[in-house]
């Protein structure tokens, strides 16, 4: 297993379930907004680096947890509303 920050797994999964609710329907989620979209939100959220299989699955038990999943959103949240006040 190579280094991986398990919160861009997390946050793109999020991204992508959360571009589907219905106050979001109206913008174009092309590639590139979504990248600009990760790449804020991530710059705001704490990596959580992993090396192993073990350690990607506590990781992975973290994200369930309530408090994991809503900062992601928060933070999602934010940079949709960035991103969408100033598109490139």
């Amino acid at each position: 297993m190579n280094l991986l920050n398990y919160m861009e797994e997390a946050t793109k999964r999020a991204l992508d379930e959360l571009i589907i609710e219905p106050q979001y329907q109206q913008m174009n989620f092309t590639e590139k907004v979504k990248m600009d979209i990760l790449a804020f939100a991530l710059n705001h959220l704490p990596p959580r680096y992993v090396v192993t299989e073990k350690g990607h699955l506590y990781t992975r038990v973290d994200e369930l947890k309530q408090q994991f999943r809503t900062d992601i959103v928060v933070e999602l949240s934010k940079a949709i509303s960035v991103v969408q006040a100033n598109p490139r």
